[in-house]
């Protein structure tokens, strides 16, 4: 008898699930049971980030530009697209938005209002943070500015920066940075533009730039040719970047 009992057991967990198992009417019940949420009574909310006013700092400017249509190339979806334009003591800045988010600038509180056509609408919802981020960094980047600060740890690591390199000028003026890594050559990447890089110490690089997206991927490019490794703890490491050290193998 006890031999048995496993497979009544497993056979009654399938009548069990077939018979709690929806079936679909003429009416869409298994549409229904799909669009119902299962773990929550309440509505959908909309973004908690995006519903902050942001703050715009004396000197700042923010415009909105008109719709325009974005070419997609893989499908003949239209895409409406608006141009936000940040503009600062340190510069300016434009970014795309999808049209469904509209920006209100209030121009004597000194405020911007984030607002989607439908918070119900996944996307939207999930754009409206996003947007809201995005503009806020770039608020902080033509008034204060980004910086990254890299740390070159390890025996003869060394940096600098040169008005000349191996490789042309991709533009006017640009500059250098020659680092010294553990290998046989000499690392030598062109400073993008809109970066501005120096050498405070031989071991410290610092990247300054109003745009926070391509000061640390260039801080990203630089951390590619010597990743921190977890026995000797050697590296490029970024701002407060730590790593936990490992035992060494003992035989």
């Amino acid at each position: 008898m006890s031999l048995l009992l496993p497979s009544r057991t497993a056979a009654s967990r399938v009548l069990y699930s077939a018979r709690t198992m929806p079936v679909a009417n003429a009416g869409g019940g298994l549409a229904a049971a799909a669009a119902r949420r299962g773990f929550s009574a309440t509505g959908a909310r909309g973004s908690k980030l995006g519903r902050t006013p942001l703050s715009v700092p004396p000197g700042v400017e923010i415009s909105v530009g008109e719709r325009w249509v974005k070419k997609d190339l893989t499908s003949y979806v239209v895409n409406w697209r608006k141009t936000v334009t940040v503009q600062g003591p340190l510069g300016t800045i434009k970014y795309d938005i999808p049209d469904f988010v509209t920006v209100d600038i209030d121009d004597v509180e000194r405020k911007a209002v984030l607002s989607v056509e439908d918070s119900s609408i996944k996307q939207q919802r999930e754009m409206w943070g996003t947007t809201w981020a995005y503009i806020n960094r770039h608020i902080t980047g033509v008034s204060e500015g980004h910086t990254a600060v890299l740390r070159l740890v390890g025996i003869g690591y060394r940096a600098a920066v040169a008005d000349t390199g191996p490789h042309p000028p991709t533009y006017p003026g640009q500059k250098f940075l020659t680092m010294k890594l553990g290998y046989t050559h000499t690392v030598d990447l062109g400073v993008p533009e809109g970066v501005t890089a120096s050498t405070p110490n031989p071991t410290r690089i610092l990247l300054e730039g109003i745009n926070r997206e391509e000061v640390m991927s260039f801080a990203g490019k630089i951390r590619e040719w010597r990743k921190p490794e977890p026995y000797k703890g050697k590296g490029v490491f970024i701002n407060d970047e730590t790593i936990k050290l490992k035992q060494k193998k003992i035989k």
